[in-house]
């Protein structure tokens, strides 16, 4: 299992973090999604090979930007 964390630009709700959680959650192979908007970030667990530019996407379909990938 791996723990990929993304800063995401723009999240500033729990509105937010529902519409993001929801994108990044339907990635085959992500388990779980934890947003945290106030400090801007998305943490993952995979099981599988995820890739950022699926992440990218999936933030993107939400409506934010991914800005970094620690």
């Amino acid at each position: 299992m791996a723990e990929l964390t993304y800063t995401v630009e723009g999240m500033t709700c729990a509105h937010c973090a529902g519409a993001v959680s929801r994108e990044v959650g339907r990635i085959e192979g992500v388990d779980d999604v934890r947003v945290d908007a106030a400090a801007g970030l998305v943490t993952i667990q995979t099981t599988g090979a995820v890739s950022d530019d699926a992440v990218a996407a999936a933030v993107d379909d939400a409506g934010y930007t991914v800005v970094a990938t620690r």
